[in-house]
């Protein structure tokens, strides 16, 4: 009996070893998807707004947190589910960064409505592609993020894509818009970019400095995060809508929807879920890998929102803009690969070792 049970003991903790893994797997799973929906449909959603009569910059800005409640739902789950007493798991230091990091994006949520209220998907998805660059970069300085020749010539290309898609606008601008505001679309939209291109890392900063003073950052703490950024970024495109008196217009704008009043309403509320998607996707890409991780996904997805574009919007796709896609994709590729290849090289020292 004494043989048995000592025997037992190592199997027992293989099976809970395995089913943590899975469980960890199904997590990264389900997140990937929660993305991949996030990232690929939130633009086109928000498009479709200005695209049929939407005019109300702040309130776009606010749709993109103003979801946030619904993170309440897989959170209570969580807490359900947790043995942990001590709910909730954030400490006030990590409270003050993520109201911080919230007004922060809401700031970019009000820079990205801005610029795509003028721009096509296609060119904006692009445009917002270079928040890889600004990633690497400020993970670099914040996180101590290493550079690789790879992700150095990741960084250049997607610079040159974006640099070409300015050369070649003419043939891009939107049909009765004018120069002055296509320009400042796309100078609003590389601001979004270079802004979320820092909020990655801080949010990566954020819970590294949590584990050094608590426990492991786990899933649960990653939904409470989103939920205080959300709430911030939502208050602070709440301060800009009343001040523009976007509130008392929106049943105006509802009325005045080409595609009808009821399907307006549908718009605001499939445009807030997209975004939580895409933002808890996000944050969830940042704990489970890094911002650089989070930034090199949303780059990938490009291609998935360009042929939407096109598909839905009849969007055109100039030679200059494929050169700019291609150059986006290879910079992707080359990240990739070097991070592959610096894995690969810590695993056989450590092997070694």
């Amino acid at each position: 009996m004494e043989v048995e049970s000592t025997q037992s003991l190592p199997r027992s903790n293989n099976e809970l070893h395995r089913s943590k893994r899975l469980t960890k797997i199904s997590l990264v799973i389900l997140n990937f998807i929660i993305m991949v929906i996030g990232s690929t449909g939130s633009p086109l959603i928000l498009r479709l707004y200005f695209l049929k009569g939407g005019k109300r910059i702040w309130l776009s800005s606010w749709l993109q947190t103003g979801g946030w409640p619904l993170i309440l739902i897989p959170l209570f789950v969580s807490y359900m589910k947790s043995r942990d007493k001590k709910l909730p798991l954030m400490s006030p230091s990590l409270f003050i960064s993520c109201a911080f990091i919230g007004i922060l994006t809401g700031l970019d949520d009000w820079l990205y409505a801005y610029g795509i209220s003028y721009l096509p998907v296609s060119t904006s998805s692009i445009l917002i592609s270079t928040q890889l660059a600004f990633t690497a970069l400020f993970a670099l300085l914040l996180v101590r993020q290493r550079f690789t020749p790879y992700s150095v010539n990741a960084v250049v290309l997607l610079v040159i894509g974006a640099a070409m898609l300015g050369i070649n606008s003419s043939g891009d601008k939107p049909e009765g818009e004018s120069k002055e505001k296509y320009y400042l679309g796309f100078f609003m939209t590389i601001g979004a970019a270079v802004l979320y291109g820092l909020v990655l890392p801080l949010v990566e900063l954020s819970q590294m400095k949590y584990e050094k003073v608590r426990v492991p950052v786990c899933y649960t703490l990653v939904l409470e995060m989103q939920l205080v950024m959300g709430f911030f970024g939502t208050a602070f495109s709440t301060v800009g809508m009343i001040v523009n008196k976007d509130f008392t217009a929106i049943h105006r704008e509802a009325r005045d929807f080409e595609l009808g009043e009821a399907r307006y309403y549908i718009v605001l509320v499939g445009s807030a879920i997209m975004y939580q998607c895409f933002f808890v996707g996000t944050v969830g890409a940042i704990f489970y890998g890094s911002a650089l991780l989070a930034g090199v996904i949303m780059t990938v997805l490009i291609p998935v929102t360009e042929v939407l574009a096109v598909v839905f919007f009849s969007e055109p796709f100039s030679t200059g803009k494929g050169v700019a896609l291609a150059l986006s994709l290879w910079g992707f590729v080359s990240y990739f690969y070097g991070e592959i290849k610096g894995k690969n090289s810590r695993e056989t020292v450590n092997g070694t070792s």
